[in-house]
């Protein structure tokens, strides 16, 4: 017996409309149309003219026969062109396939044959990457493949398209009637993992989960309208966290970085007054260890938002010299980028840097409107005991969620088993509810039948004052299976030993976790600054072994 209240209440266009970020543009065009959107160079782009601009890229993509499901490529740096088409691509019904800037050839053919791509917008820099990649195609249908020409690039520069960006979009019809998505379930963006082992798998954001990671981003910051948000995270990693569409949602400027160095950081947070960025440990560091002449007066209260490796001590306090409020988040590509974070508590204020720092190293909680990120027992899927101490695997429910991996229905429901996301990161769960990861499930290392949490070894690694960045993987030993293997970056001038490292570690470790081999150099990162530790295995055979 249907209830009273869905008698005569049908849904209909006056009480429903999908969720979706492109309403957030909308708006941001009609209530603040004359308020700078973009900010690149000395290119000042107000909110009415990005809309138009974003208006006119979905009109000529429909004109050039692309619409509903069809995936459109791009391969941008953080410029104006890559703002645009978080909004243009979505508005003409397309899928926006955001590419890794860093990809091999071979990477970039595999995503535009599995992607299905039907149209490429690259910058020039990027050009010859993708040249070689579309020869690589095994699927030969033309591509459509236009050229972003930026003022500010002043390499060498090769142009493979048809046309340019500029071109394509002065043929498209700056009132495009474009329409919401008949159903916020529809595919928006595509997003591949890393694919460190064997081929990346393609992550699918619907509209709605797009639009409320976007807001939540809001919620978790205390955004307020107007923000200045500098783009050090590329937007292609996880759609720059929904931080495009979070931007739109309140009217902010987007200061556009096309690369990120210290001194161009620190430029533009004092020349547009930055309030907002987001980055890994890496990008922050910049800034921390930068010359003073190059610090010299930054504002205080700048809101940064971490992610990756929890932030060491080192790094907090030197946040705090510069007066930045720095926010520890967690997340993955198939939860939009954050999913939980790590919210302060007022009482912390008081404690001294150390246990901060072991308070804010914790992943935390669940992110405002995703439904819930738990430690589950992985076998029988029930929550762990809250007491910092029994492991379980992170899991998320709710709507911060993809819809799953393109084309691979296996790793999909391999992926959901058991109704939750199973995100493969060991953790466990304090009495307050803060989840602290112990290791990816992969990164464990087994010696002599011990566990040892690679990150664990990291946090000690990280204390030590020389240590500018620390990773920690196995490396096969004869009597134990595998012992713990430190690769180590040093900060500039240190004369650091590896017996002085081991020595460190001693102090703060059990003697079986304490790393049997110490190597040096400066450590391979992606280009979001996570180290890659795939890398660092393959290199950990060859490591100088140090009694201990």
């Amino acid at each position: 017996m249907p209830s009273i209240f869905d008698q005569d209440l049908p849904r209909n266009a006056a009480n429903f409309a999908a969720l979706s970020p492109l309403s957030f543009i909308e708006r941001a065009a009609d209530v603040y149309p004359d308020r700078v959107a973009i900010v690149h160079g000395p290119l000042r782009q107000t909110w009415s003219e990005t809309y138009t601009r974003c208006r006119r890229l979905a009109s000529a993509l429909r004109k050039a026969g692309l619409g509903k499901g069809d995936t459109v490529a791009v391969m941008l740096p953080n410029t104006p062109p890559m703002v645009e088409a978080h909004f243009g691509i979505p508005m003409a019904g397309a899928v926006l396939n955001a590419m890794n800037t860093r990809l091999d050839p071979e990477a970039v053919a595999f995503m535009l044959d599995h992607g299905e791509a039907k149209a490429v917008i690259v910058d020039v820099e990027f050009a010859g990457v993708m040249a070689k990649a579309m020869a690589m195609r095994k699927d030969q249908a033309p591509l459509l493949v236009l050229d972003v020409e930026d003022a500010l690039y002043t390499g060498a520069a090769q142009r493979i398209g048809s046309g340019t960006y500029e071109d394509f979009l002065a043929q498209g019809d700056p009132e495009f009637a474009w329409e919401l998505p008949a159903d916020e379930w529809d595919a928006i963006a595509l997003n591949y993992t890393s694919g460190t082992t064997g081929n990346p798998k393609g992550v699918v954001y619907h509209h709605r989960g797009a639009a409320i990671n976007a807001i939540s981003n809001i919620l978790e910051w205390d955004m307020p309208k107007h923000p200045v948000y500098m783009w050090t995270l590329p937007m292609f990693h996880c759609n720059g966290w929904c931080f495009p569409w979070t931007v739109a949602a309140r009217a902010g400027v987007n200061v556009c970085l096309r690369k990120v160095e210290a001194r161009a950081m620190a430029d533009a947070i004092r020349t547009h007054g930055v309030t907002h960025y987001c980055g890994a440990p890496i990008v922050h560091g910049m800034l921390v260890n930068a010359p003073e002449e190059i610090k010299a007066g930054l504002p205080q209260g700048v809101k940064a938002m971490v992610a990756g490796a929890a932030p060491p001590a080192s790094l907090i306090e030197g946040m705090e010299t510069l007066g930045f409020d720095l926010t520890h988040v967690y997340g993955l590509t198939e939860v939009y980028g954050p999913a939980t974070a790590c919210a302060k508590h007022e009482a912390w204020d008081g404690l001294d840097i150390g246990e901060r720092a072991r308070l804010n190293a914790r992943q935390g909680v669940r992110y405002h409107l995703q439904r819930s990120a738990r430690v589950l027992d992985p076998e029988t899927m029930k929550p762990v005991p809250l007491d910092g101490e029994t492991m379980g695997e992170i899991m998320f429910q709710g709507n911060i969620t993809m819809k799953g991996y393109l084309k691979n229905p296996k790793a999909t429901q391999e992926a959901f088993a058991g109704g939750w996301y199973r995100t493969g990161d060991l953790a466990v769960q304090y009495a307050d509810g803060y989840i602290k990861i112990k290791d990816r499930s992969k990164d464990i290392i087994i010696s002599g039948g011990e566990n040892i949490s690679s990150i664990e070894v990291e946090d000690v690694l990280y204390r030590h004052p020389d240590v500018l960045a620390a990773a920690v993987v196995a490396k096969p030993d004869a009597k134990w299976g595998e012992t713990p293997c430190a690769f180590v970056e040093l900060k500039a001038g240190s004369t650091l030993t590896a017996e002085a490292v081991v020595a460190h570690c001693k102090k703060h470790l059990a003697g079986f976790k304490v790393p049997r081999a110490v190597v040096f150099g400066e450590l391979p990162k992606t280009s979001t600054g996570k180290i890659q530790k795939f890398e660092l295995r393959k290199q950990a055979g060859s490591a100088a072994a140090i009694d201990v």
